[in-house]
């Protein structure tokens, strides 16, 4: 008679695999059990927790015997946050598994053999550091956005959400931000301690304080913060201001941004400059860009740049090429592609972010980038009716030679997919932060008239279970 699991039921397993979410993966009697802070290895003990039919999500009771790529996570509060699902695991192990992830996908999802994948793949391309040979997967975002709350004893505190719930775990040295964090987050705390400045509270709508935003831009050293607030102003800012910028003089921009909504989305749509500039800058691969509260820039510009780099290989620009970059958000990629490209056309849907693109094309002198406010899969589809309906007088912008795309985690819409067909480019570059999608995607791509030439992953999100991968697609030739 086959066994009956359910809630409550204490089991040892092995973990054989990881889930893409990064739960281990074990199996007891060939029934699945999926368990958080577990390793490929693992042998466990772990408690039934929520029973399916054919599988279960199961609590680690203990680790009995540790896998080999167990490691003891830098940070204490790496089991309870939750943002970081694979600190206890190596880091030559995590990339492993996320290049099995992508690839995986391509296959079950995209359709592609595994010999083929194989034979086109790059080698995944992780957060190392130049200057010591050495793997670095820690200290790397630009950007954080720390929530603002009280403890039980009802004390001031900043940090981070504990995974799946809105209690907040109290850390202001988060291991995958910069060490200044520490320093300006205890700052303004003790400053709303002195000044009885309430933080917000969820539950009833109350206090001011909801999150402190840090920005810094790596090449210049340019610090951004930003005070969410629930509130049109905040008593003392000024104060406030003074006080920051004497403990931390990389401080640029100190900005407050208003949000009176009761809703779990950060920022509200008004900020106000406190103090400084409304922007600091950052450099990648010798391309400046502006860099406001509410901008899109990628979280860890090391890898953002050797991935921007790789996308311009696979792009194979000599100098007079059209290009379109869907999805360009300040112009990121656009710019990087604008210096080897005859003309570059970039579409994102947010005004505030082509404001900056076009400004940041002024900055680095480059007047040979377009950007459009809207939608790509309204935009492209618009834009090349109007152009074919005008003879092709512009048949660089109608049939470009390549198409660059970076969507968000959902991919590209149908309606953009079915455009970039009907324009033919020569090349399609796809940067991808969700195998999922891009595979799904890409199988629309490659059905008829495109072929997956090559993809490599970067680890842009070092442990965590997130990676980027760009992808090169050329046009099929007839017989």
């Amino acid at each position: 008679m086959e066994r009956e699991y359910k809630k409550g039921d204490v089991l040892e397993i092995t973990i054989s695999d990881m889930s893409d979410e990064g739960l281990g993966i074990g199996k007891h009697d060939g029934y699945a059990l999926f368990v958080k802070d577990t390793v490929v290895g693992d042998k466990c003990k772990v408690k039934i927790m929520k029973a399916k039919k054919n599988y279960a999500f199961a609590h680690l009771e203990e680790v009995i015997v540790p896998s080999s790529f167990r490691i003891t996570p830098n940070c204490k509060f790496a089991k309870a946050c939750g943002g970081c699902q694979l600190q206890a695991m190596s880091y030559e192990a995590e990339l492993e598994f996320k290049e099995n992830k992508v690839k995986n996908n391509l296959i079950r999802l995209g359709g592609f053999s595994e010999e083929y994948i194989e034979s086109i793949k790059e080698p995944i391309v992780g957060m190392y550091d130049s200057d010591t040979s050495s793997y670095s997967p820690y200290r790397y975002r630009n950007k954080a956005q720390y929530p603002i709350g009280y403890d039980k004893e009802g004390n001031l505190v900043a940090g981070f959400y504990a995974g799946r719930t809105h209690d907040i775990i109290p850390n202001t040295d988060c291991f995958l931000g910069r060490k200044i964090n520490k320093e300006i987050l205890e700052c303004i705390l003790s400053f709303m301690e002195k000044e009885k400045i309430s933080a917000y509270d969820e539950k009833t709508g109350k206090g001011l304080m909801r999150h402190v935003l840090i920005r810094e831009g790596f090449s210049t050293g340019e610090i951004m913060v930003c005070l969410i607030v629930n509130a049109k102003s905040l008593e003392k800012e000024q104060e406030l201001c003074e006080i920051l910028t004497m403990e931390i003089p990389a401080i640029k921009s100190i900005c407050i941004n208003s949000n009176l909504k009761d809703t779990n989305v950060i920022m509200g749509d008004e900020t106000r400059v406190l103090w400084g500039k409304e922007t600091i800058e950052d450099e990648l691969d010798g391309v400046r860009f502006k860099i406001s509260a509410r901008s899109f820039y990628q979280i860890n510009p090391v890898q953002t740049e050797r991935l921007y780099k790789k996308a311009l290989e696979y792009a194979s620009l000599t100098g007079k090429e059209s290009v379109w970059d869907l999805y360009c958000g300040i112009g990121t990629i656009s710019l990087f592609l604008a210096r080897k490209a005859g003309k570059v056309y970039g579409v994102e849907i947010i005004p505030e972010a082509i404001a900056d693109a076009k400004e940041n094309a002024n900055l680095n002198g480059i007047n040979n980038a377009e950007f459009f406010v809207g939608k790509a899969e309204e935009v492209l589809p618009e834009f090349y009716e109007k152009q074919k309906s005008k003879a092709s007088e512009n048949n660089d912008m109608l049939h470009p030679d390549v198409i660059v795309v970076d969507p968000p985690r959902k991919g590209c819409d149908e309606k953009c997919l079915e455009t970039m067909l009907q324009m033919e480019p020569d090349r399609i570059v796809y940067v991808s932060c969700d195998s999922a999608t891009l595979a799904r995607d890409l199988k629309i791509l490659c059905a008829e008239k495109y072929e997956l030439k090559a993809w490599q992953c970067y680890d842009q999100f070092c442990r965590t279970v997130h990676c980027e991968t760009c992808v090169q697609l050329t046009k099929k030739r007839g017989d």
